[in-house]
This record gives C-alpha cells, structure tokens and sequence, in this order.
C-alpha cells in the first residue's frame, strides 16, 4: 500500500516538474522574425535559412527564427528600415540598396577588381572591423557577405567601350557610376525587377556578379556576358538585428548568434562562388557567349572607371569622414585575402 502511494506520489511530482518545465521553456522561447530579399530557390536565401536552423539547433530551440524570403515581408530598400521600426527582427539585404545611406561602407563597392565572391566577403567583414561606421549603430549588425566580381550582360555583344557607349545598363548604389564613367546609361533596379525589364527591353543589360544570370534567371533575356573582371566590383550584404531584441536575449544565446554568424560568412562567400559557376554554366548551356575583353580594352575599361574611385574619396572625405582609409583598407584587405587559400 505504502509502495503504491509512493509510486502516485512519484508520478504526480513527475507530471508536475515536466508541465512546469514545458511552462517555462515556453515563458523563455524566442521568436523571431527574418526578411530576405533573395527568392526562396536562391542559394543565398537558402544560406540565411541553414544559418536560422543553425541558430535554432544550438540554442536546443529556445530560439525559434520564421523566415520570410523573397521580399515578402519588407522589400530589398526598406529591409534595413524594417529592421530598426521592428517590422522585422532581422534582415538581409544590400546596403546600395539605400544609396547615400551607407556612404563609408560604399567604399566596398567600387570597381576595385574583385577575384571572387569568398574574398570578396572576407574583405566586407574584416573592413566594417576596422572601419566601425557609426551609421550602423541603430542595428546589431551579425555579419555581412558580398558577391563575385560584378560583369556587364547584355543583348547584344560588347567587346569595347564604344560598343557599350549610350546602352541603358541597370545598375545600383556605386556600380551605376561605374556604369556611367564606362559611356553607358545606369538605370537603378532591384534585381526582382531586372528580368521583365531586360524582357521589354526597359533596360538593354545588367551589371551583375554572373550568378543572376541562374539564380534569377536573366540568362533567358540577355545573349551576351562581358568579363570584365578588372574593373570588378562587388555588393556588401548586411545580416542584421533590431537593437532593442538584440540587448534583450542573454548573454549566452547572443555568444550563439555571434559564432554561428562568424561561421556562417565562409558558408556565404564559397556558395556566392559555386553560384558564380553554375551561373557560367548556365548561360553557356542555353547557347549564351562569354566574351573575354583584350588586355588593351581591359586597361581601357581600368582607366575609365579610376576616376569614379577618386571622386568617392573626395566626395565622401567632404563630409568628413575618412575615405582615402576606407578606400586604402578595402584595397589592402583584398590583396590579403586574395593570397590565402580557401
């Protein structure tokens, strides 16, 4: 008799811890909202979900991420914006997107021959750590990536600079006076909206990493790719929180989110370049042409677009921040890790 009651007694107590518990995990859980402005089938949507899961996985659960791609909660320019309101509490997006915004963190974007996406994104970090931009300071920022080398393709082949002399070439923040120092016509867009524009002919080419040309699908609308990887410039990707959700999680879940998101900046810089290469394969498999630029033309292009750096320097230094150093840290940082090995 006495046996039974313990054994009840046991069970009751067992009941009771494992409801409280379940109370408690759940008092404790956090849930949090992510906006991606890369369409769900891309592989850098996919990396910021594999980085969510990771976050979840390492937390046991406690931290629970929905992901929205696909712009569908704050579009690609308002994403930064949706984050530090809340309408997020984290975001992935580009900071040319808000052209003006960001002006030190543009230094990133200039032409300054970039080899590939994984040292382009190494670059990008280890420069917001040197360069603390205090505009940055509304939002935790967790990491940032960057693509490959930016390329021109277009409809029709160009092989010179007067071959691309008054062409209409979407582009965006610093690229599109880059675009402009070349002879051409920048047009500023979204990539959401550079394959129907490409299509009707709003526009008569992009200058993209070539991975757009598979991951959006703009290898349908263009015939041609021009490599010009000389003069290749790259778009910096933020990862960011909202402040205010940022001080609120403990101490150990933030220690969390900031080692996965260390890790996570080599899991986007090596998919920016497999997707570089699938992009390549792509274009090449529908019958597109790759036309690689003569050394001559490619010191041409060099030539046309230093000016475009020097008027960063000058412009950005007018509004007393240090861009000859920002400019000067990009270039170094991409010396030091083009010599590494992945």
């Amino acid at each position: 008799m006495k046996r039974s009651r313990f054994i009840t007694m046991m069970t009751v107590l067992a009941a009771t811890i494992f409801i409280f518990t379940g109370i408690s995990r759940a008092a404790n859980e956090v849930k949090l909202t992510y906006s991606i402005f890369f369409p769900p089938t891309h592989v850098q949507a996919k990396a910021g979900e594999a980085w969510a899961k990771e976050i979840e996985k390492r937390t046991n659960g406690q931290v629970k991420i929905t992901v929205f791609p696909g712009g569908t909660l704050t579009p690609a320019d308002q994403c930064y914006d949706g984050i530090v309101k809340g309408i997020s509490d984290i975001g992935m997006s580009a900071f040319a997107y808000t052209r003006g915004r960001f002006p030190l963190m543009e230094a990133l974007d200039l032409p300054l021959g970039y080899p590939n996406g994984f040292v382009a994104t190494r670059v990008a970090n280890d420069f917001l750590k040197a360069m603390k931009p205090k505009v940055l300071e509304d939002v935790k920022v967790l990491y940032l990536h960057a693509h490959g080398p930016g390329l021109l393709h277009t409809k029709k082949p160009v092989k010179t600079l007067e071959d691309l002399k008054g062409m209409k070439i979407r582009s965006t923040g610093f690229s599109a006076k880059v675009v402009e120092a070349l002879g051409a016509v920048p047009v500023a867009m979204p990539q959401g909206a550079t394959y129907e524009s490409l299509q009707k002919g709003v526009v008569e080419g992009t200058f993209s990493p070539i991975e757009v040309l598979k991951g959006w699908k703009q290898a349908e609308v263009i015939k041609f790719t021009t490599d010009c990887r000389g003069v290749g410039y790259t778009t910096a990707f933020f990862v960011a929180m909202n402040l205010k959700k940022w001080n609120a999680l403990p101490k150990d879940i933030q220690k969390i989110f900031e080692d996965v998101s260390r890790e996570w900046t080599d899991v986007h810089g090596k998919a920016w370049d497999t997707s570089d290469a699938d992009g390549r394969a792509f274009t090449l498999g529908l019958g597109n042409q790759v036309i690689e630029l003569s050394p001559n033309e490619a010191a041409r292009w060099k030539k046309a677009v230093r000016p475009t750096i020097n008027g960063y320097i000058k412009e950005t230094e007018a509004k007393g921040l240090p861009a000859k150093k920002a400019v000067k840290t990009a270039e170094d940082l991409i010396t030091k890790h083009s010599k590494k090995k992945k």
